[in-house]
């Protein structure tokens, strides 16, 4: 028995994870039923992500301000996410993954019920701020529950399941968000979370396993998390103003070069620390450190068209509602390539092999799309299969990272995953909005074929960081 099964002070009961009932442990679809918990999770935070920047227009309408204003209510909620994902899976490494998931979940509702209720812009920039909280503690640790939950032989599967739930929050953010808008009004975006906030409640309670594997006396790294928190937030930032934000060209290289000293600064901090927030050691395991170059890269890849391509439709006299349809194979197919991949691909491949198979047709499909016109039905083909190449690729290539990191750090591993995600949903975003800057109409043909040579100066980067940390992959520690 669990020596806190019977918690007596306050501090106790609020730090307690509680087991799972009987018959769910016993069940032979206990590890099924955790999955789908964590779904709902996955599903619901890309939902957000991408249903807000409909209420826009209406924003700029109620509140009266300019676009450059209303932005910040996407802006600050990315900004957070992003900054504080790894710190998250560090803590619920310590406290326990599914009480941090179950606390997410109740932030995440009563901030989403909050920015229904915001009556300024600035009060529901500052409630985007804390669901962003709430948010990271959910996306923290869905990919450390998904490790937890789900058997060695099924996690490539189980966390196919997964991506396919942030993809098809993805894909039908933009028709909801439309719906509810046009209907009953951009406050509705934010109500819908609360509903689903309260039944994600009841079955993480009931159907995650309890996950505490370290002890609670364990340091906390405050410096560490200080100088990561300044460089990605830098990081973001400073692109930020390069694609397109009113301030001076030179600011914008100030703000990204404080980043770089940052992260520096960061990666000294690690190297030196009694309990580090990162263990030099994830890092300096290159399945980890590739792992999470394809992570960054595969959601670069997946939002710059997903950006780009709607905004080249309706330039070239497409309506919205077309242009959302032409763009549906790209997340339904990422959607349905991460779920059937299993299927999709010879059984007896290894991750490796199906990472490698589905990289090769994700730069196909990019390559397809960077010769195409917005006009062109060519267009939703390319699409397609950039999106099946990446839906192969992104759960055997989330597996290899969760397989070589230490169980006992799996929401930290998770944390560094989920954040390397946002990073590329950043740098795709703010790369399409550079490129509209520089090449006006003709951004498609300018924007993706600089996807791939980004990528390959993320590489360039990370070989850098792995040679700084020391370069030697070293000893498999055994994942339990």
């Amino acid at each position: 028995m669990h020596k806190d099964d019977h918690p007596t002070t306050l501090r106790q009961r609020l730090l307690h994870e509680r087991e799972r009932p009987r018959w769910v442990r016993e069940s032979r679809y206990s590890w099924q039923l955790a999955v789908l918990t964590v779904c709902v999770g996955a599903f619901m935070s890309q939902l957000d992500a991408s249903i807000v920047t409909l209420i826009y227009p209406s924003l700029e309408r109620e509140f009266g301000e300019r676009l450059a204003t209303v932005e910040w209510v996407s802006l600050a909620y990315l900004l957070v996410l992003t900054a504080t994902m790894v710190t998250v899976g560090h803590l619920s490494d310590v406290l326990g993954r599914k009480l941090v998931y179950l606390y997410g979940f109740g932030l995440f509702t009563l901030s989403s019920a909050a920015c229904s209720l915001s009556p300024n812009l600035t009060v529901l920039v500052c409630c985007r701020v804390v669901q962003a909280l709430g948010a990271a503690m959910l996306a923290g640790n869905s990919v450390a529950l998904v490790n937890i939950a789900a058997p060695r032989e099924k996690l490539r599967s189980a966390l196919g399941f997964q991506a396919a739930g942030q993809a098809l929050g993805l894909a039908v953010g933009p028709t909801v968000g439309g719906l509810l808008v046009s209907t009953v009004g951009w406050r509705w975006v934010f109500w819908i979370n609360v509903p689903v906030g309260v039944a994600a409640i009841v079955m993480g309670r009931y159907l995650l396993p309890r996950t505490v594997e370290r002890a609670v006396e364990a340091r906390f790294d405050l410096r560490g998390t200080a100088w990561l928190t300044v460089a990605v937030t830098t990081l973001l930032g400073g692109v930020s103003m390069l694609s397109g934000m009113p301030v001076p060209g030179w600011a914008g290289a100030v703000v990204l070069a404080v980043s770089a000293l940052a992260f520096g600064g960061f990666l000294r901090r690690e190297a030196r620390a009694r309990d580090p927030l990162v263990p030099p050691a994830l890092l300096r395991d290159r399945r980890i450190a590739w792992g999470l170059l394809g992570a960054l890269s595969g959601y670069l890849v997946l939002f710059g068209p997903l950006l780009v391509v709607p905004i080249a439709l309706t330039r070239h006299g497409e309506s919205e509602l077309r242009a959302g349809l032409l763009l549906a194979p790209l997340p339904a197919g990422f959607a349905f390539a991460s779920n059937l991949q299993e299927q999709l691909l010879p059984r007896k491949w290894s991750s490796r092999r199906r990472c490698v198979a589905g990289a090769a047709l994700s730069l196909a499909g990019l390559a397809g799309l960077a010769f195409a016109s917005p006009v062109d039905l060519w267009l939703i083909c390319w699409l397609a299969v950039l999106a099946l190449g990446l839906g192969l690729f992104t759960p055997p290539n989330n597996a290899m990272v969760m397989a070589a990191v230490p169980r006992e750090l799996s929401g930290t591993g998770g944390g560094m995953l989920n954040t390397c995600r946002s990073l590329g949903t950043s740098l795709g975003i703010a790369l399409v909005t550079l490129a509209y800057q520089i090449g006006d109409d003709h951004a498609l043909d300018s924007v993706l074929p600089v996807l791939p040579v980004l990528t390959l100066a993320v590489v360039a980067a990370l070989m850098w960081v792995s040679a700084v940390l020391g370069g030697r992959t070293p000893p498999r520690t055994p994942t339990g």
